[in-house]
């Protein structure tokens, strides 16, 4: 019997201007939240990851490289090149 593993998708970019991003705050700016009150409600209900791990810090900082997922979508934190 043959067994496929199935790889995950790669993380969509989440491109900042600064040195980091609070949670909520890149979960709004990604479009997969409309408002940081519901993105701080499933931050607090233990629903988001940040590098893999649970995360119910809504004020978490993120910084170029980390990745945080929510219900099948996941975001790395990209930094803005400088011009």
């Amino acid at each position: 019997m043959e067994v496929t593993v199935k790889k995950a998708p790669a993380p969509n970019n989440l491109t900042i201007h600064t040195e980091f991003i609070k949670l909520e705050a890149a979960m709004k700016l990604s479009g997969i939240m409309e408002s940081g009150g519901q993105a701080k409600e499933v931050i607090q209900e233990g629903k988001v990851k940040v590098n893999g791990e649970v995360c119910t810090m809504r004020g978490k900082k993120l910084c170029p490289g980390d990745t945080f997922a929510f219900q099948g979508h996941r975001f790395l934190i990209a930094a803005h090149a400088a011009e």
